[in-house]
């Protein structure tokens, strides 16, 4: 009798193991799309847009943007008609994150080169959860208008 019980509870756990590993994994599972930057109109300073797709079933939040085009990228949202700089902006579990202009942005403060149409800025989002992110943001037209 002891067998039969010791050989179910063995089978118990390990169905219930292996029920486990089948849940899913909730982590952030991150992709970029549709990312551009417009060509700067001054030495200075320019603007980059994307779409963030998260894809996994918790919440993240974009908190930093590293690359070797300027001195430092700060993060903005747009409230209204003011533009603030934030810590970070959230990318909801199974949404997006959209960056565009007149809305959230990047903005690239300090430019060691201004970037000409058909060049590619490369640049890597860091996330509070999720892994980071290397992105190529090709560089349009000042005036270009993503399709939607």
């Amino acid at each position: 009798m002891n067998r039969r019980i010791t050989l179910a509870v063995a089978l118990t756990l390990t169905a219930g193991l292996t029920l486990a590993g089948c849940g899913g994994d909730s982590a952030p599972k991150i992709e970029v799309t549709g990312a551009y930057m417009p060509q700067p109109v001054t030495e200075q300073m320019a603007g980059a847009y994307f779409t963030v797709k998260n894809n996994g079933d918790s919440a993240d939040k974009l908190t930093s943007v590293t690359t070797n085009l300027a001195k430092a990228i700060t993060i903005h949202k747009t409230v209204g008609n003011k533009m603030e700089q934030v810590e970070s902006l959230t990318v909801p579990a199974n949404g997006t994150l959209r960056l565009s202009r007149g809305g959230n942005h990047l903005m690239f403060m300090g430019l060691k080169n201004k970037p000409t149409k058909g060049d590619d800025v490369t640049v890597t989002l860091h996330f509070a959860a999720a892994d980071p992110v290397r992105v190529h943001i090709p560089v349009k037209a000042a005036d270009y208008q993503p399709k939607r």
